[in-house]
Order: structure tokens, then C-alpha cells, then sequence
């Protein structure tokens, strides 16, 4: 999981709910993307003061985000201005125990550089845990 500023404090918050819930208990995919996208048009309403859905769009394609999956640019076709796809490698996993998933290691990211956490092992056999 990459940490950008506030992700730990949604995560400890969504856990306990999720789990509760009986849903995604560590929240790591999907949660935090939907966040996210609410906090980008929070701060589009904030950023035109209203709620004008043309003002929030040329809002939202002028400017930089802040949220917890990170600084958000879109270009002018909608999509992200910087795409954001990553590769990542799951490592060291030792049982079918969610609890390990929540320390560093397991989901290690290989690839971009710029979000690199570790590297690739390959080749990948159960004898390389």
C-alpha cells in the first residue's frame, strides 16, 4: 500500500466498519479511491463556493488535488493528466491470515519507480518466501 498523508487515519477508521459490515476488512482497493474521489469534488465545491455542475467540471480539469491516494491531475479528456497504474508483487506471505496484510512487505510495489517499495523477485517460487 502506498501512504500518502491521511490514508492511515481513513484506513483506522473504515477497519473496524468494514469488518462490522462484513465487507472488504482491510480496505485497501476500493475505499480509498471512492474517498478520494469525494474529497476532489469537496474541494471543488469549496474551490467555486456552489454547487454550479459547469463551474465544478472546469473546476476539476484546472486544478491539482490533494487526497489520500495522493496528488490527483486530470488532462482535458477526463482522465488523469499523470496515469497512475502500478504493478505490484505480493511477498513473503506465509498463511491465509488477513492480519499479515497490514504490515509492510506483503504488497510490495515493483513498479512505477517513482512508487517503488521493492523489488521484483523473479523467478517466483514457494522456496523464495
Amino acid at each position: 500500500m502506498m501512504k500518502f498523508p491521511g490514508i492511515e487515519a481513513f484506513l483506522q477508521k473504515y477497519q473496524p466498519e468494514a469488518v462490522k459490515a462484513g465487507v472488504d476488512p482491510l480496505g485497501y482497493y476500493l475505499p480509498p479511491w471512492a474517498y478520494a474521489m469525494m474529497e476532489v469534488l469537496g474541494q471543488a465545491v469549496e474551490g467555486t463556493k456552489g454547487l454550479d455542475q459547469q463551474k465544478l467540471a472546469e473546476y476539476i480539469h484546472g486544478h491539482e488535488f490533494n487526497t489520500i491516494v495522493g496528488k490527483v491531475k486530470f488532462g482535458a479528456d477526463g482522465e488523469w493528466a499523470k496515469q497512475r497504474m502500478i504493478t505490484i508483487q505480493f511477498q513473503k506471505i506465509k498463511s491465509g491470515d488477513m492480519e499479515q496484510f497490514k504490515h509492510a512487505g506483503k504488497q510490495v510495489v515493483v513498479y512505477p519507480d517513482e512508487f517503488k517499495s521493492g523489488n521484483l523477485i523473479y523467478p517466483y517460487s514457494a522456496a523464495r518466501k
